[in-house]
């Protein structure tokens, strides 16, 4: 069973103590460019799995972070 995060505060522990990933302004900066172009492919690969919703949430909490 997978869980997806419903809040900022549940994105913020995943990306940072289950992946382990450091939201540094730099990455920030990446992942919202790479998320806010719908030509990128992975961007595509993440509305088709994840579904538009989700998207538009999870590039709202970059840009929160």
């Amino acid at each position: 069973m997978s869980f997806v995060p419903t809040t900022y505060e549940e994105w913020k522990h995943c990306i940072t103590v289950k992946c382990a990933i450091p939201l540094t302004p730099d990455y920030v900066q990446e992942r919202i460019t790479a998320m806010t172009d719908e030509q990128d492919l992975h961007t595509q690969k993440f509305i088709d799995q994840w579904g538009q919703a989700h998207h538009e949430q999870t590039l709202a909490w970059f840009k929160q972070a």
